[in-house]
């Protein structure tokens, strides 16, 4: 059993489907026994599900409805508390169902890693596979303090699977010396600092390629996130953040899943990293999905 079937608490706005109706499935993956700094990005989901409420249904940018979609919410997964190599199997296996019943997943983290047992699940399906990785830090580390599992490292495991000019990185401004010089000779596509403009020139050459998109809300400048577990200065705003998820909703790219992890909202009062999310959220199913 992945979830607590008797949950009946708060669910993203509009994903009032049933699992057999829905095209769309969101989960949470309250996982954060890994992280490096600040713990507490497992109560992450169920607050970006909360702020949700106090979106409109409406989309402007994309003069589109969560109506016009089918979205099923099943709550958070019931994961072995401490276990990460345990905690990723279940997330794997979740996947893998997601996958062959047809469903766009849309996971709200939790820590990082959680994102490599999503794209292991979808690379079974698609073996040409490529993932878009926006983020300030680069997660490329083999290991972190003697432990191959962390949130450091989940985008060089990606890399390792895919081929690492399968992956495509945006916004990376944080990382060791090694993890950038792994980018540059690897044959991995990196971009420090930004992520729109990088993005669009990037996104012609991924036209009819299956997609899976991994946001850690961190890409964005703690004065529009500050709840998450590893905050770097010197981010992006949330308005170009949007502009980059847009322009990959309206390139010719087909995004087969997505991702947005490490909200914190403990060291968040204001909710605004919260908020935040829900709206990426909803822009990238609005976006990502017909």
């Amino acid at each position: 059993m992945f979830f607590d079937e008797g949950y009946s608490g708060r669910k993203f706005i509009m994903s009032d489907k049933t699992y057999e109706e829905a095209d769309i499935v969101v989960f949470g993956m309250p996982m954060d026994y890994t992280v490096s700094f600040r713990p507490g990005s497992r109560f992450g989901p169920n607050r970006i599900r909360e702020a949700s409420i106090g979106l409109e249904e409406y989309s402007v940018y994309l003069d589109r409805d969560l109506e016009e979609l089918s979205v099923h919410d099943a709550g958070d997964m019931l994961l072995p508390f401490g276990n990460a190599a345990k905690s990723l199997d279940r997330i794997e296996a979740l996947a893998d169902q997601l996958f062959q019943d047809d469903k766009f997943p849309v996971g709200l983290g939790g820590e990082h890693l959680v994102s490599w047992a999503v794209v292991k699940a979808a690379h079974k399906k698609w073996k040409d596979l490529t993932v878009i990785h926006i983020d300030a830090h680069a997660d490329l580390r083999e290991e972190y303090e003697g432990e191959t599992l962390s949130h450091s490292t989940p985008i060089r495991k990606i890399s390792r699977l895919l081929g690492p000019e399968n992956v495509y990185s945006f916004g990376i401004r944080s990382g060791m010396k090694e993890e950038f010089t792994y980018a540059e000779t690897s044959g991995m596509h990196m971009s420090r600092f930004d992520v729109a403009e990088p993005l669009k020139k990037k996104l012609p050459e991924l036209e009819g390629r299956k997609v899976y998109v991994t946001l850690d809300i961190d890409v964005l400048d703690p004065a529009y996130a500050p709840g998450t577990g590893t905050p770097e200065a010197g981010g992006i705003t949330s308005k170009e953040l949007l502009e980059a998820l847009h322009a990959i909703a309206s390139s010719g790219v087909e995004v087969v899943g997505c991702d947005l992890v490490e909200v914190s909202p403990a060291y968040d009062q204001s909710e605004k990293t919260a908020v935040a999310a829900a709206k990426m959220i909803r822009e990238m199913m609005l976006g990502f999905k017909s």
